[in-house]
């Protein structure tokens, strides 16, 4: 049974981390909403007993799997990409988890007061968070990873052990994120982090990752998404 990916049809956003793991693994699934429209995925938020928070949730079989981070952490073992050892599994997880955490900060340097704002409602606060954010928040994360990676006692290549994870993908996807929001602070946090940019390239080489990013369901990045280019605010 294909797995159903439930996300928006036409952004990239938190669940393209789902997709790239998918991808990646040559997964049987379906992205939804893209083919039958929002009206099932909106449904799907009422299903009891474990009714997801909102978009992306997975369906596999009966199971019904809501935000990122939970849904990679079940993808991972069953597509190949997490390492077998229950540290591994939970260190994966944790850098999941921070990467969720650089993604929310990146939302909110554009919606810093409310997502039920437009940007324009709320420019002078964005500003403000936005010079925070590419200032320090950039580089404090792009430097973590750095740091994981020089780390990792199994090689720089990977996050975690010495093959590809899915945080490896979400890695790639947060820089690409980055660097089409915010292109200037990016450039100049990744001339600091030469082992995020190995891997990032590492990433986008694969046969199945480089093939989908050619493809039409790669979702181009837009000012709908939680990454939005506004020149404004990449100083």
């Amino acid at each position: 049974m294909a797995y159903e990916l439930h996300y928006w049809p036409a952004i990239q956003g938190r669940g393209e981390f789902v997709r790239l793991a998918l991808e990646e693994a040559g997964a049987d699934y379906v992205d939804v909403a893209r083919e039958d429209g929002i009206d099932g995925m909106m449904a799907g938020l009422d299903r009891p007993p474990h009714p997801p928070f909102a978009p992306p949730y997975l369906r596999d079989g009966d199971l019904v799997i809501g935000q990122t981070a939970a849904i990679l952490l079940h993808l991972g073992p069953r597509l190949g990409l997490v390492a077998e050892s229950e540290a591994d599994r939970i260190w994966t997880h944790q850098i999941q988890l921070t990467i969720a955490d650089a993604v929310a900060e990146a939302h909110d340097s554009h919606h810093p007061i409310a997502s039920g704002l437009y940007y324009e409602e709320q420019r002078p606060e964005a500003a403000r968070r936005a010079r925070d954010f590419r200032e320090n928040r950039i580089p404090k994360f792009l430097g973590w990873l750095e740091r994981v990676l020089a780390t990792n006692p199994a090689g720089p290549r990977h996050l975690v052990g010495d093959r590809l994870s899915y945080a490896d993908l979400s890695l790639f996807q947060l820089v690409e994120g980055l660097a089409y929001a915010f292109p200037l602070a990016t450039e100049r946090a990744l001339a600091a982090t030469p082992k995020v940019v190995a891997l990032h390239r590492l990433v986008a080489a694969r046969p199945r990752i480089n093939a989908y990013l050619a493809s039409e369901r790669r979702i181009p990045f837009d000012e709908d998404g939680i990454f939005r280019r506004y020149p404004e605010l990449d100083g």
